[in-house]
């Protein structure tokens, strides 16, 4: 399964191990996801979403279906 944040869309990004001598080998940079559910009162239910610990906090602060509504309107699959 894709390290894809179902939210944000946060992903694996690449880059490079560099040694004391300045020797570049290649590296991944893997965002920290969490499955995670969540209670839609609206809709009167429980999703289960794979996110970032990030938009867990966005979550916290500004509520699931704030978000829901934002990553829709972003065109993420939610």
């Amino acid at each position: 399964m894709a390290k894809v944040c179902q939210i944000s869309g946060k992903r694996t990004a690449t880059g490079f191990n560099v040694s004391h001598a300045n020797n570049h080998t290649k590296r991944k940079f893997y965002p920290n996801l969490q499955k995670q559910r969540f209670y839609v009162p609206s809709e009167d239910k429980w999703i289960t979403l794979k996110v970032a610990t990030s938009v867990m906090r966005t979550i916290n602060k500004k509520g699931i279906e704030v978000v829901l509504k934002e990553a829709r309107a972003k065109g993420m699959a939610v």
